[in-house]
């Protein structure tokens, strides 16, 4: 007996948009109602919708996702998650960038092989590509570093008198507190601007 198909979408910050994966599941027959999605990094599985999606699962059910590294943040959480899903629940998955990894084929043994052979290198891959983009991303930024690019906000400008009220504090003619008043500013921002403006005239 045919179970209920499902789909799971994942994406790893609030800032990332979903459609790519959503365009995917609305292709396929699944109930809207059944299509979860998280927006958080995949650093854990403490995901409410993938929490609730699993419990919700039963045998002879199916899972589309659209890349294989939706499941988890490296290889052994992408097997992990794999093994629970269609070994212990009996689920089926579909991985819709990789043809190849869909569980309702090949249900004998060579089928069941093959398929763990491809998921094993896929995972593999999927980490090891996360890695590199972490590398380079580390690289492009110790470049830019080295060029004299600045990362971070850029700093508000100083508020008119500064200058002024900085040297007075200096000088001890007036508090911390009197300074920041001077300037408009919180007494704990006039210290952080001063330490800032300090280190900048003496380099």
């Amino acid at each position: 007996m045919a179970g209920q198909t499902y789909g799971y979408i994942r994406v790893s910050s609030k800032d990332q948009n979903e459609d790519r994966q959503l365009l995917a599941m609305w292709e396929l027959p699944i109930p809207e109602k059944n299509i979860y999605m998280d927006k958080q990094s995949g650093k854990d599985f403490n995901r409410p919708q993938y929490k609730r999606l699993v419990r919700r699962m039963k045998k002879d059910d199916l899972l589309y996702i659209k890349s294989i590294d939706r499941l988890g943040r490296n290889y052994k959480e992408i097997l992990d998650q794999w093994r629970v899903l269609t070994k212990e629940k009996g689920v089926d998955i579909v991985v819709l960038d990789m043809p190849l990894l869909d569980t309702r084929r090949g249900k004998d043994l060579m089928g069941t092989f093959l398929s763990d052979i491809v998921l094993q290198v896929l995972s593999f891959v999927a980490e090891n590509e996360r890695a590199n983009i972490r590398q380079r991303q580390a690289e492009g930024i110790a470049a830019a570093k080295a060029k004299g690019v600045r990362f971070g906000r850029v700093p508000k400008p100083l508020p008119d008198g500064f200058h002024q009220a900085y040297q007075r504090w200096k000088r001890g003619e007036i508090t911390g507190s009197e300074a920041a008043r001077e300037c408009g500013l919180p007494r704990s921002t006039f210290i952080y601007r001063a330490e800032i403006y300090e280190k900048s005239t003496l380099s």
